[in-house]
C-alpha cells in the first residue's frame, strides 16, 4: 500500500471526515450491499478507490449525484480538477455549474446527459 497515495485520494474524494466518525477508522467493515453506509459515503468511497487505482484514463458516471451541492463542489475541485489534473477524465454529470471550467462539452440530446472531457 502507498500511504501518501491512499492519504491523498482520501481527502480528493472528502472521505476524511467519514473515516474519523466510522467505528474503526478505514477497517470499517462495510455491510452487505454497504447498508451502513449512505449513498454518498459509497459513491466516494468508489471514486477514491480509483483515484488510488492512478489510471490513466477516468469516466465518471454522474460521480456527485448522491450528495450534495457542496461536497459536489470539493468532489469537482479536489478530485477531478486537481487529483486528476495530468489524467484524461471523462466526467457524464448533470451539474451545468462545472462547464465553464472543462476543455470540451459534448451535450447528447438522446439521454439529456452533459458529457465533459478534462484534460
Amino acid at each position: 500500500m502507498d500511504t501518501a497515495r491512499y492519504e491523498k485520494a482520501i481527502k480528493a474524494c472528502a472521505l476524511d471526515k467519514d473515516i474519523s466518525d466510522f467505528s474503526h477508522g478505514d477497517l470499517t467493515e462495510i455491510g452487505q450491499r454497504g447498508i451502513n453506509m449512505s449513498g454518498g459515503q459509497k459513491q466516494r468511497i468508489q471514486l477514491a478507490r480509483s483515484v488510488y487505482y492512478d489510471a490513466d484514463i477516468y469516466l465518471l458516471d454522474d460521480p456527485f449525484s448522491a450528495v450534495d451541492a457542496h461536497t459536489a463542489a470539493i468532489l469537482f475541485n479536489d478530485c477531478v480538477m486537481t487529483a486528476l489534473r495530468k489524467k484524461t477524465v471523462i466526467l457524464v454529470t448533470h451539474q451545468v455549474e462545472f462547464l465553464s471550467q472543462v476543455d470540451s462539452i459534448l451535450v447528447e440530446k438522446l439521454f439529456n446527459q452533459v458529457v465533459m472531457k478534462i484534460s
